[in-house]
């Protein structure tokens, strides 16, 4: 249960996305819930130092700048877990990084430029550790987006958002947008005028920053602008990667029906590796608690019917790295 006030409650529930590249962008916020700029930002500040928050600022899209995302998974002996993690962690490419309860104990994130960055990096790492890394790349996605709603009575939980369409297109971008995006990717400046601050950065005219940050919200380059909260800070502590072994010749309406349910964040088609991961379909559930996440997977179960031959969850115990993209230099 988190003790937020009602001002934290109501900034995190209504600007996970949403807030405007425009001018004076933190003095319309304010107004919006009913508070004062200086608060607002002091709020925000308190809730990034306490890590009810991972990041504020806009949240970049790997795949429209010409590159690739994917899922990839180790299993490490448990003597050198903490070696092998600070091998893969030093790789900027990669983006998130969990520790699972299962033989393939290590599942990374990475986030490259380039496609061909993707395989190079991962081969890279198997060098680097001497550990055969399984490549999960999606090969349909149903649906992604983990948003939350806190309640007063300090209650969290998941809620579905519509699904924006996304075309596969890559948008082109100069060397400009590009040191827009390194410098905005840890997050925006709390500052009264954080646009005008970055655009002091570059030696850029604010309005023109504007137009640029503007152009890459529309061609889906930036998913969204606002508030990352911490899910496991906010009282999310049971974070369960569900994953289900259903017909390939299915798995596409199968796929889209569980991705339809409320409690699910992140929802994929990914390969099987014979003899080692029978699993197609991920799906990301989170709880308050393992038990809470389990009734939630008995509820994928009972959709997917005699369609399913087998499933498991897979809960991560410890957060290895969490940044989200970044440009690699």
């Amino acid at each position: 249960m988190n003790s937020l006030n009602t001002l934290q409650r109501e900034l995190i529930n209504q600007f996970q996305g949403g807030f405007p590249p425009a001018r004076q962008s933190f003095s319309c916020v304010a107004a919006s819930l009913g508070t004062k700029e200086t608060n607002l930002i002091q709020t925000l500040q308190g809730l990034l130092h306490d890590g009810y928050l991972s990041r504020f600022g806009p949240l970049y899209n790997a795949e429209k700048l010409g590159g690739d995302v994917t899922l990839a998974a180790m299993a490490v002996d448990e003597r050198r877990y903490n070696q092998v993690a600070d091998v893969v962690n030093t790789h900027a490419e990669v983006e998130h990084n969990y520790r699972r309860d299962h033989a393939l104990n290590m599942w990374f994130v990475l986030a490259c430029e380039q496609p061909e960055a993707i395989e190079n990096t991962l081969r890279q790492i198997e060098r680097e550790t001497g550990i055969k890394v399984y490549n999960f790349p999606r090969q349909r996605g149903f649906y992604l987006g983990l948003f939350l709603h806190l309640d007063e009575l300090g209650g969290v939980e998941t809620v579905s958002m519509p699904a924006v369409p996304d075309s596969s297109a890559p948008v082109q971008l100069d060397a400009m947008d590009r040191k827009i995006i390194a410098a905005t990717q840890s997050g925006l400046p709390l500052v009264p005028e954080p646009w005008q601050a970055v655009a002091e950065t570059l030696h850029l005219h604010e309005d023109t920053l504007l137009q640029r940050i503007q152009a890459m919200q529309a061609s889906g380059v930036i998913r969204r602008i606002g508030v990352i909260p911490n899910h496991y800070r906010l009282g999310l502590k049971a974070n369960g990667m569900s994953v289900w072994d259903i017909p390939a010749d299915k798995a596409a309406a199968l796929g889209e029906k569980v991705a339809a349910l409320d409690f699910v964040s992140h929802c994929y088609l990914r390969p099987r590796y014979p003899g080692v991961w029978p699993y197609n379909l991920f799906a990301m559930v989170h709880g308050v608690d393992r038990h809470t996440v389990l009734q939630k997977a008995a509820q994928i179960e009972a959709l997917l019917g005699p369609e399913c031959h087998a499933h498991e969850v897979l809960f991560s115990s410890v957060i290895l790295k969490k940044t989200g993209f970044r440009l690699v230099a």
